[in-house]
């Protein structure tokens, strides 16, 4: 997916179509320039790693590559801003120079926006949801579409005994009408937000576990939900699972947060993500009418004869099936009385 198409694919967010019965989410594949990342870290610190690692998510069918340069592990440290774009910038100019893949850039500084953008990056994607007023000017400026996140403090003290006054859900969604209400009175266009409630970013296994239980609450503002679930921590919890064996469950995750209407995944998982929702997909928007309105689907059926007992059936059908049926159910038995 380029940047043209994923355009067209957020003007179409809001024109939803009423025939479509399931609208299969886009992944967006992790791609981490840093050496701390909780699941792979230091995995794509040389620019030539990381385009490899690029290829193979966009190969798996990733619609956006995301960037980052700064490792939002809880207790992570920050980094400068000099040292954040010495990380991703060689990265998306290698992306960029071979493939018109949508690339987002996760990262909360101003600076760190202009130049991604400026040099092939098209979508921001602040985990701290434009709080700074830099941010939020450099957001206006380049015209580019913004991944709001929710998280309660920062990264280094963000798992310190999170706590929430009253409903998480309600606060998440408050911290979203105040953040949407920023980004429009400061000029950025409502067709250029997406929402993530922040999965594990200030936040325990309860609560996250009851925003996923609740993410079509987070429909309430009409623009795409976005949700990183892949190898997270709350998986391990659960499961008692380390990193490199939450798959199945990050999976699991997906599909049902596709089934409640979540627009965007963003996973590290990218080829086994999409197996599972290519199949829902399949299932879900499967025309029965054609179905019903098939041709013969069992045609001049020979069963094995036995004591002179021979059977020939046509089937048509349904109602010819159920007569397929009986056939056979007076095949056995005979058979069993023979």
């Amino acid at each position: 997916m380029d940047s043209l198409q994923f355009k067209t694919w957020l003007n179409s967010f809001h024109c939803p179509s009423e025939s479509v019965r399931f609208q299969r989410p886009l992944l967006m594949g992790v791609l981490n320039a840093t050496p701390d990342s909780f699941s792979d870290g230091g995995n794509c610190l040389d620019s030539q790693r990381a385009l490899e690692n690029a290829r193979g998510l966009i190969a798996a069918g990733a619609d956006i590559i995301d960037v980052g340069g700064e490792s939002a592990r809880p207790g992570a440290i920050a980094v400068s801003a000099d040292e954040e774009l010495a990380r991703v910038i060689p990265v998306i100019e290698l992306i960029r120079q071979e493939s018109s893949v949508c690339i987002s850039i996760d990262t909360s500084k101003a600076v760190v926006m202009h130049a991604a953008i400026a040099h092939g990056a098209n979508i921001i994607n602040d985990i701290t949801a434009l709080k700074s007023e830099d941010a939020l000017r450099a957001a206006v400026d380049l015209d580019v579409p913004v991944c709001l996140m929710h998280m309660q403090g920062t990264p280094e003290t963000m798992q310190d005994a999170p706590c929430y006054q009253t409903s998480i859900v309600d606060e998440v969604n408050q911290f979203f009408e105040l953040q949407i209400g920023r980004c429009l009175n400061a000029g950025i266009k409502r067709e250029q937000l997406i929402l993530d409630p922040g999965f594990g970013f200030g936040k325990s296994v309860e609560h996250n576990l009851l925003l996923l239980n609740q993410i079509e609450r987070f429909k309430i503002h009409r623009l795409p939900v976005l949700i990183g679930v892949s190898r997270k921590s709350t998986l391990g919890a659960v499961l008692n699972k380390p990193v490199g064996e939450r798959l199945i469950a990050g999976i699991a995750v997906a599909v049902l947060a596709s089934l409640r209407g979540v627009a965007m995944l963003r996973t590290h998982d990218v080829d086994e993500t999409k197996q599972a929702l290519l199949m829902i997909e399949a299932i879900l928007t499967l025309d029965k009418t054609a179905l019903t309105a098939a041709p013969t689907i069992y045609q001049n059926i020979e069963f094995p004869a036995k004591a002179g007992i021979h059977v020939h059936s046509e089937i048509h059908g349904p109602r010819g099936r159920r007569r397929g049926d009986s056939v056979v159910g007076t095949a056995i038995k005979a058979d069993k009385t023979t």
